[in-house]
């Protein structure tokens, strides 16, 4: 014969406990009375002493059925909680993300879908990095971040990348400059002036595309100063020593002696989002789904 006791157990007989009436405990659980007396029977079997007391006068708590209903309520609400934390967690609405990000795709509405996340997801601890793309995918691959943005994500094995949107260029100029008087540019304009842009390495794809920008409209562009980050970039074109192109958004930078102008070219440059391939984590895919509604 079987000795467990199981969750239904409790429940039987904490609603006989509550109640002190069987008639009522089982219409409270949705059954008929004989089951219910039946299973509290078991139940005693196996605990081994009587639970209540049974008299024409009514029905009442032994000693060890008084401990065992406050010993039971305990339980119960631990498996409730624990149920409940479990179904948080398989919603996504728990846990822990980590979320990298290149710099320039923080000028993005990204911000946005940062903030509504935390909205929905208050219990969520969203952790986030900021990291140049070549060293998001490494990252990723390498499970230290859950999800990328990445400014022109280079297809990679074991990455699976979409494209949230695109973009086009502005040109970055020291606001004295000659072709700043221009409202909107084309991408020759720029083919003699010193550039001043980040190293391939920092983002091969993307370096890769801005040349080829240039490469269309018959130049490839002379590098006189490499800068990490943009804010830098924008500071030194600032200062003179040249020019730059640059996704739109680096337009939201606002630097005193640096201006932006419009390009008229067909080129686009992608804000795209990564994560390792095969992977069914809630989490990220919460967050990515919120984040094609904002970036769109």
């Amino acid at each position: 014969m079987n000795q467990e006791i199981e969750f239904r157990h409790l429940r039987y007989f904490l609603a006989v406990a509550e109640s002190l009436h069987f008639s009522r405990a089982a219409q409270r659980l949705g059954i008929a009375q004989p089951p219910l007396s039946q299973q509290i029977r078991r139940l005693e079997q196996i605990v081994g002493h009587r639970l209540f007391d049974r008299t024409t006068r009514g029905v009442r708590l032994t000693l060890a059925g008084q401990l065992l209903a406050e010993r039971a309520r305990g339980t119960i609400e631990k498996v409730h909680d624990d149920l409940a934390q479990v179904r948080r967690l398989g919603r996504g609405e728990e846990g822990t993300l980590t979320v990298g990000f290149s710099q320039s795709v923080i000028f993005t509405p990204l911000p946005a879908a940062i903030e509504a996340y935390r909205r929905l997801y208050p219990k969520v601890e969203l952790r986030l990095r900021e990291l140049v793309t070549a060293a998001q995918i490494p990252a990723l691959l390498d499970g230290t971040i859950d999800l990328a943005f990445l400014r022109d994500g280079d297809p990679t094995d074991g990455i699976h990348i979409t494209t949230a949107f695109r973009e086009p260029y502005v040109a970055v100029l020291p606001d004295g400059h000659p072709l700043a008087r221009k409202r909107i540019l084309r991408v020759a304009h720029l083919q003699h002036q010193p550039f001043i842009f980040f190293a391939r390495r920092m983002g091969p794809l993307a370096f890769d595309r801005t040349m080829a920008c240039c490469q269309h409209s018959g130049f490839l562009p002379t590098i006189v100063q490499e800068a990490p980050q943009w804010p830098t970039l924008v500071r030194l074109v600032a200062a003179g020593l040249g020019v730059s192109l640059a996704p739109a958004c680096i337009a939201n930078i606002a630097i005193p002696g640096a201006v932006y102008r419009d390009v008229h070219s067909p080129s686009r440059t992608t804000v795209d989002i990564g994560i390792k391939s095969g992977s069914d984590k809630v989490l990220p895919q919460n967050f990515m789904r919120l984040a094609h509604e904002h970036l769109r």
